[in-house]
């Protein structure tokens, strides 16, 4: 339970920092871009959603040693799965200049 709680708090920690845009240097492969391809995305949409990932790893996190049903676990790491899948798509769609 003492796990799950430090993990949960770690991950709104960055939530929160990552969208005050003091770490960009955290998310992964922007990071590594060159300044030409930085220039390509929308810094303040890519935090969005990489701080909603964040908050809902947080919440997924925080929820599991509450839920005493190994269905009802599976159906929320599926839902977790299919929203992270969409933050991807978003992340090369939304955040991205045409």
């Amino acid at each position: 339970m003492t796990l799950h709680f430090v993990l949960s708090t770690i991950f709104l920690f960055f939530a929160i920092v990552i969208l005050m845009g003091k770490w960009d240097m955290l998310i992964a492969g922007y990071n590594t871009a060159s300044e030409e391809k930085r220039k390509k995305i929308y810094i303040r949409r890519l935090r969005l959603l990489i701080t909603a990932a964040l908050i809902l790893t947080s919440i997924l996190c925080l929820a599991t040693p509450f839920i005493n049903n190994n269905d009802i676990i599976g159906v929320a790491v599926l839902i977790f799965i299919i929203v992270l899948i969409c933050i991807v798509i978003l992340a090369n769609t939304w955040a991205k200049k045409k």
